[in-house]
């Protein structure tokens, strides 16, 4: 299970210090809420998750109950902190699973943030999903009550890959769900994994043609991360698996980026490739532009102007504190200015649209030589620099991390 940063402890009423409410109002607020069961437990997985042999079924069935309480709450600890009120511009319901509840629990809270809130008109609402968790008649409900958009966990079409994985789902139900989804009128989007020990370039790209077939909105793909203390690390470790090398996850890359380009789709992030602009992902666009939301559910991260805070992580004593009328937050950080200039760096650097060159000058990032050396390397886009922009190449996508410690000095 992924270990939390260490930070100061939240204060038991939640209330936030000065800094959140500083520019607030130059800030989009957004909402994730993070359901955490799952029906079994991925063995690449660090999420906080929890399946109901591990902590019974009352806990799934009181969540919606209990996850209402706390968007209560919230309300109080924002109005209390003097932090301006802003209608929702988008809303993420992640996990785990969130379409292991009801349909009917995902739209009552949904139906809590509009009226405590307010949702713009036009904001992006989406769900995550399992291929097996989900049909025609479930989407339609979500579909009815406000959602836009349903993002289907695929993986992989490669049965020996979802095999190492330990995804359970169906590989079929795949084409189902999105079709589904499509029938009832969502946007659909699916998330791709490149680099499971034993996958080839010829599975991945099977995986991208069948992902491609399916006519998607937006496609997601993400290099496997083997994160410390999951069942696939200790797997590499004892050599059960071998993990692909970097190289191998780079020609990956390029190939999912040649093959997702020639269908259509627009790269907009350095994973992240959309239809269109509308189809894009505006809740992820706005954690990469440093914008406010605040997370509900057992060990959600909420952010709202520098100040990162984070849940208890276990479902039970979540639900104790929001029954003892306490906050649930259980530990945060300030991020001071310098670290927010950084920490915008690195976020947006990763989007097509790219960074301004003004502002990275202003704040002493990227000079002259730097930006000159980053162009002959052709990881920056020189026509964009003559223009005021740092924008990645194709090749600099694959070093996005190296750009940006160049940038950062």
């Amino acid at each position: 299970m992924a270990q939390f940063p260490k930070g100061e402890l939240a204060p038991s009423d939640g209330l936030l210090p000065e800094q959140a409410k500083l520019n607030a109002e130059q800030r989009t607020f957004h909402a994730y809420i993070h359901v955490p069961f799952c029906k079994a437990r991925c063995g690449y997985c660090d999420f906080n998750t929890y399946t109901a042999q591990e902590i019974g079924s009352s806990s799934q069935s009181s969540f919606a109950r209990d996850l209402v309480s706390e968007i209560d709450l919230s309300r109080q600890v924002l109005e209390d902190s003097g932090v301006v009120g802003r209608s929702l511009s988008t809303v993420f319901f992640g996990g785990g699973t969130p379409t292991l509840l009801p349909a009917e629990d995902l739209i009552e809270m949904l139906q809590k943030l509009r009226s405590v809130f307010g949702v713009e008109a036009d904001a992006d609402i989406t769900t995550e999903a399992n291929p097996d968790s989900v049909d025609e008649v479930y989407l339609l409900k979500l579909k009815e009550a406000g959602f836009t958009r349903v993002s289907i966990g695929m993986q992989s079409a490669v049965t020996k890959v979802l095999a190492v994985l330990e995804r359970t789902h169906n590989p079929d139900n795949v084409a189902r769900s999105v079709q589904a989804a499509k029938t009832v009128g969502l946007f659909t989007s699916v998330d791709l994994i490149y680099g499971t020990p034993t996958e080839t370039i010829e599975d991945w790209v099977e995986t991208l043609q069948q992902a491609i077939s399916l006519d998607t909105d937006h496609i997601s793909a993400y290099s496997l991360i083997v994160e410390p203390g999951t069942k696939l690390a200790r797997q590499i470790k004892v050599g059960e698996v071998e993990m692909p090398d970097e190289d191998l996850h780079a020609q990956m890359y390029e190939v999912a980026d040649e093959l997702l380009t020639k269908a259509g789709f627009v790269n907009y992030e350095v994973s992240n490739w959309s239809r269109s602009v509308e189809t894009r992902s505006k809740h992820n666009v706005a954690y990469w532009k440093s914008m406010d939301w605040w997370g509900f559910g057992p060990g959600a991260h909420s952010h709202i102007g520098g100040v990162r805070w984070w849940n208890v992580k276990n479902p039970a004593a979540y639900t104790d504190r929001l029954r003892a009328s306490l906050s649930p937050a259980l530990e945060r950080e300030l991020v001071d200015q310098a670290n927010q200039d950084i920490e915008r760096v690195m976020l947006e650097t990763r989007l097509a649209e790219g960074i301004d060159l003004a502002w990275l000058k202003s704040k002493g990032f990227g000079t002259q030589e730097v930006i000159s050396n980053l162009i002959a390397s052709e990881v920056i886009d020189g026509g964009a620099v003559f223009q005021g922009v740092v924008k990645l190449t194709k090749k600099g996508r694959l070093l996005a991390d190296y750009v940006v410690r160049e940038l950062l000095g």
